[in-house]
């Protein structure tokens, strides 16, 4: 069901502040059978305070036994039904960047990947640096500048992420990945999921091949791997749907741009990856312009997929040390939640329940003391999907009429 007609007629201006905080892949497993998760492994002391004065949930973010991306992950979160309001990662990589991306482009997430004997060896190349993917990038740009009738534009993203545009006549986006998702296998061959995406389906498959070669040379970064082909789309914005003023503090160019999407201001942040300081520096800066703000976290969801356990525990904690200021903004509705769980234990995304902590004025009582899977079980929320978030939040904002006679 389309919730957006009913929210748009119900939704009010008010004064409240509404927070948002997404810890990227903040769900986990226990190593071993009986032993903790990363929340639960982590000292979170001020998490810990927080729950035991708010309500706590699991969140569903899409569909259960459906391991998300991050694109309807975050999505569901925003209120936008991820089966109804679709995008690629390339579209979201391109709006996060800022490139040029016109109407009737393909747009492509890239990892540069170590490739041995037809093999991927690692799908991230040994997560290089920005300053290296900036390097080899020019190599491509000069080697690569088109295929066939196509135009080809390279641009980094971060670490070992990268972004093509593909610009030309007859392209479509219903292509497959070429990233088998696992080290061991060889690079995937695009298929073209309908006749009117085969020349884009063929254009890949000879760009991933003229890739390999011109970095044959390269030790790490001699290949890259595809996803998410796809062409600019458009959704409704947050403050037409919602009446909010909504802004957006993230790093990666992939969040940006689905903040972008959904009609949010991207702010601003100063520092190099997470950059959990600079995101603080811009909420504070920002505070009495907005009345509703998205708070990525990322790391947190890259040590899962290193399958880091510890250093995953380590970026939990890191965001705990953060959180006294962050509340002491006073957001009058708080949320702390994840796109989707990334257990170390599977170096993946899972289709695990995220925990879900709501802060706000009206709340009933919660058995819950901490902010981990299990204590979730005992919270008041209950067990919610991710599109009944944002409901959620507008209405303990007050930000929302009755709803009929």
């Amino acid at each position: 069901m389309d919730l957006f007609p009913v929210l748009e007629e119900l939704a009010q201006k008010t004064p409240s502040k509404v927070l948002l905080i997404v810890l990227d892949g903040v769900g986990g497993l226990p190593l071993e059978p009986g032993g903790p998760t990363e929340l639960e492994a982590a000292k979170t002391p001020n998490l810990d305070r927080l729950a035991e004065e708010s309500a706590l949930g699991l969140l569903t973010p899409v569909y259960p036994g459906l391991a998300p991306g991050s694109g309807p992950g975050h999505l569901a979160l925003f209120g936008y039904d991820p089966f109804r309001y679709v995008v690629g990662r390339g579209a979201l990589s391109a709006l996060g960047l800022g490139a040029d991306f016109r109407e009737g482009d393909v747009a492509l997430r890239g990892n540069f990947a170590t490739l041995a004997e037809g093999k991927v060896v690692d799908r991230r190349a040994g997560r290089p640096s920005t300053e290296e993917n900036q390097r080899v990038v020019a190599r491509l740009k000069e080697a690569i500048p088109r295929i066939e009738d196509v135009e080809v534009h390279f641009y980094t993203e971060s670490e070992h992420r990268f972004l093509v545009i593909l610009r030309g006549e007859g392209l479509e986006d219903k292509v497959t990945d070429t990233d088998p998702q696992k080290p061991g296998l060889p690079p995937l061959r695009a298929q073209a999921l309908n006749p009117a995406s085969e020349k884009t389906a063929r254009i890949v498959n000879l760009l991933s091949q003229r890739i390999q070669e011109v970095l044959k040379d390269e030790p790490r970064m001699n290949g890259a791997l595809f996803r998410g082909a796809s062409k600019k789309p458009s959704f409704p914005r947050m403050g037409e749907v919602y009446g909010l003023t909504p802004a957006a503090i993230a790093s990666y160019p992939m969040y940006k741009g689905l903040a972008s999407l959904v009609g949010m201001e991207v702010l601003p942040v100063e520092g190099e990856g997470d950059a959990l300081e600079g995101k603080l520096e811009a909420l504070r800066e920002n505070w009495d312009l907005y009345d509703f703000f998205y708070f990525h976290v990322k790391k947190t969801d890259a040590m899962g997929e290193d399958g880091n356990f510890w250093g995953k525990v380590e970026k939990i904690e890191l965001f705990d040390a953060l959180l006294p200021e962050i509340l002491a903004l006073g957001p009058d509705v708080l949320a702390i939640t994840g796109d989707h769980s990334t257990p170390a234990l599977l170096k993946a995304h899972s289709w695990h329940p995220v925990p879900l902590l709501l802060k706000a004025p009206y709340l009933r009582a919660d058995g819950a003391r901490r902010f981990t899977e299990g204590e979730a079980l005992r919270g008041s929320l209950g067990h919610l999907r991710g599109v009944e978030l944002m409901p959620l939040l507008l209405a303990h904002a007050g930000k929302l009429l009755k709803y009929g006679a």
